[in-house]
């Protein structure tokens, strides 16, 4: 039974990323776009945590908490860069 958990945990992720990959290019506003990126990027750590667990290699965990620091930071990043560009072009009118 327990052998039938972990490649259905996969199938899942896997099938959640590729829904919000979806929502990434089709999204039809910004801030959706964004969310599916910061939802694809938290999938992608829960997957690799979950292949360090599976696979008995602890340093995955480091890798996946790195990962989610960076796509927390690129995050905000892209969000303050459009925040700024719609006041300049708020300024402009």
């Amino acid at each position: 039974m327990t052998s039938l958990v972990f490649p259905l945990m996969v199938f899942c992720l896997l099938s959640a990323m590729l829904l919000a990959l979806l929502r990434l290019f089709l999204g039809p506003s910004l801030q959706d776009r964004v969310l599916a990126a910061n939802v694809f990027g938290t999938q992608s750590v829960l997957l690799l945590a979950a292949l360090g667990f599976a696979g008995g290699r602890p340093d995955f965990l480091d890798i996946a908490l790195l990962y989610a620091l960076l796509t927390f930071i690129g995050t905000i990043a892209v969000l303050k860069f459009f925040r700024a560009r719609a006041e300049s072009e708020s300024a402009k009118r």
